[in-house]
């Protein structure tokens, strides 16, 4: 039907590709299903890790979603589509990446089986849009007020966002949790009635070597460069702190410059002119009263020699990222020209040092009075581990940080997807027509995501859902799910399970827009590629293929 469209009309490129109708929806519905079932595996904290491994033969061993997708370098346009999910989400909340992708792949799949019974897309994606507004009214209700100073509550919910990940088990996960709520509760700023957080402000520095428990919070920055001068301390007790960006070296011509000297005397005047210009660079920070500095440019050899003689440290060619955040942590002003460097610019700092871990030399910056910018000095036994380990901290500070801003969390282990789909599965008998059915389809996709828990739990899945279908329909059994380290249903609000509603809420937003938005699509036409690909054709590596 396809190569008579384009012979009839000739609009399409010869070797062009076309797929109408069922056709084009089955085919993304199958390579949307097929995505989500990839990164199934890892759900939970009993969830298996996937070993990717690149074409120069780079190792990544994870079990989180976004770095599997993003990692994954699928081509069909579907595909692309559902890692675009995980990418959000991890954006938005920076938690719940699997989540999102799973109750996708979960609506694909019963869309697929509503189409078989020749219900309409139109009709679907409508149903799916009414569930996910309904989604929404149900969180706000079945959702707990938790508040910044609720520090129990905010690390039991990063130590349930790293649960999934395999380094942080047992006392590595509380104490990691405690370390993220400190960090997320330091640099959040009131802003009205709510609190805001950047997470640009933590900074997360890792270096192999040592062991999970050796990761810190430092109250300050650390700064991955080493002092520049052998002659500087490398330790300041009390440091007042410059912060400048322009370069302490004699500046160049902009257009070609011709120097003529005709005598040693000119060229001994010449470079005694160089030698007070740097000097008087030196005096100009020391008379600030600044003991350390920070350059975002380059420092002349002559000049570190006379800061060395001043016993100024100094650390040259800083990125402006961590400049931004020596600023916020030590109260310091960025200057621009030395000549307006003052006292009032200089930052404070109980300590600044340069230490040597795991053979290259850092510089600390810590024991800041009231920090705004804080960093999380990850240490692990291998770089796989300690790669593993961060991505477990950027997933709680996500959720911690979740929670602070929306205010609000809900009971996990699959009990807040329970609870949904059974009080969508209500609102479903009150909707007339043909709706009912998308919308019980949505609820059956909500269920996908306990059933995936109890599967990587070990448990019996069918009879672990009938269970708690039987409870999630009796009135109070809202906080009932699996309890995946026990291996059983139970009341989760016992156990401790919380996750923020902002992650759940996010997640199924995003999960029903690329769900709709795929649903939508009767047509898929591809240009013929301008060379074989590797893939081959009909493969999802293929360069003419969707």
């Amino acid at each position: 039907m396809a190569d008579n469209m384009q012979q009839q009309y000739g609009a399409l490129p010869e070797g062009s590709r076309r797929v109408l109708g069922r056709d084009a929806q089955r085919t993304n519905i199958m390579v949307g299903y097929a995505v989500a079932n990839i990164v199934r595996t890892t759900l939970g904290p009993k969830g298996m890790d996937k070993m990717l491994v690149s074409d120069l033969g780079d190792i990544i061993i994870t079990n989180d979603g976004a770095t599997i997708l993003e990692e994954m370098n699928v081509e069909h346009p579907a595909a692309k589509i559902m890692v675009e999910i995980a990418k959000t989400q991890d954006k938005e909340v920076g938690d719940g990446t699997t989540t999102a992708v799973v109750i996708a792949g979960a609506l694909l799949k019963n869309a697929g089986d509503l189409l078989d019974q020749d219900i309409h897309a139109s009709t679907i994606v409508k149903g799916y849009m009414d569930a996910a507004h309904k989604c929404d009214e149900f969180l706000a209700t079945i959702g707990q007020n938790v508040d910044i100073k609720d520090t129990a509550t905010l690390e039991k919910m990063a130590s349930i966002s790293m649960g999934s990940k395999s380094i942080a088990g047992g006392v590595a996960k509380d104490d990691l949790a405690k370390l993220v709520v400190k960090a997320v509760t330091q640099v959040a700023e009131k802003k009205g009635t709510t609190f805001v957080v950047d997470d640009e402000l933590i900074k997360i520095e890792k270096k192999s070597g040592g062991d999970i428990h050796d990761t810190v919070l430092i109250q300050g920055v650390l700064i991955d460069k080493e002092v520049v001068h052998s002659g500087m301390p490398k330790s300041i007790k009390a440091a007042k702190i410059a912060i400048v960006d322009s370069a302490l070296e004699i500046e160049k011509t902009e257009i070609d410059a011709k120097i003529d000297i005709k005598s040693p005397d000119q060229m001994q005047s010449f470079l005694d002119q160089e030698e007070t210009m740097l000097r008087n660079m030196v005096d100009k920070i020391a008379k600030s009263g600044a003991n350390v500095l920070f350059c975002q440019k380059g420092i002349d050899d002559m000049a570190q020699h006379f800061l060395a003689k001043k016993g100024i440290v100094a650390v040259r060619r800083v990125k402006k990222s961590d400049m931004e955040k020596l600023a916020r942590a030590t109260g310091a002003r960025l200057v621009t020209s030395l000549d307006d460097l003052s006292s009032k610019d200089l930052g404070l700092a109980g300590t600044v040092e340069e230490r040597s871990i795991s053979g290259e030399k850092m510089v600390f910056v810590e024991n800041c009075k009231d920090p705004k910018s804080v960093t999380i000095f990850v240490r692990a036994s291998t770089e796989h581990v300690v790669a593993e380990a961060e991505r477990a901290i950027v997933d709680a500070i996500g959720a911690v940080s979740s929670a602070i801003e929306e205010g609000h969390y809900v009971y996990g282990g699959g009990s807040a997807e329970m609870e949904l789909a059974a009080r969508l599965g209500e609102y479903a008998k009150k909707v007339g027509g043909r709706e009912q059915l998308a919308i019980q389809a949505f609820a059956e996709a909500l269920e996908f995501i306990p059933r995936t828990l109890a599967e990587n739990t070990g448990m019996d899945a069918i009879d672990t859902l009938v269970a708690l279908r039987s409870k999630h329909s009796a009135a109070g059994n809202a906080s009932w799910g699996i309890d995946v380290y026990a291996g059983k249903i139970a009341d989760v609000k016992a156990v401790g399970v919380l996750e923020p509603a902002k992650v759940k809420k996010q997640a199924i937003q995003s999960a029903s827009e690329a769900a709709r938005m795929i649903l939508r699509i009767d047509d898929m036409i591809s240009s013929k590629a301008k060379s074989p690909a590797p893939g081959g054709p009909g493969g999802m590596g293929g360069g003419d293929d969707y």
